[in-house]
């Protein structure tokens, strides 16, 4: 029975976290830049597109998280 609590009050406290969360808007200009030239530099060297994006979705979205918080990479 307390299993079953403390399953169900973690739960609500995390939906509950997840709903409080502000939304972190993208820079869209750099980091679009950034992923076409990564994406098409990707596709060049013979990768397939799913590998390309998430690559390129990681790198990029790193480097804008870094000049977000204005450390180097």
């Amino acid at each position: 029975m307390a299993d079953k609590f403390v399953a169900g009050w973690t739960l609500v406290c995390i939906v509950l976290v997840a709903t409080r969360m502000p939304a972190v808007a993208a820079d869209s200009s750099r980091f679009n830049a950034c992923f076409e030239g990564c994406h098409q530099h990707c596709k060049n060297d013979g990768h397939c597109n799913v590998y390309c994006e998430l690559t390129c979705d990681a790198d990029c979205g790193s480097k804008e998280a870094a000049a977000k918080l204005s450390i180097a990479v």
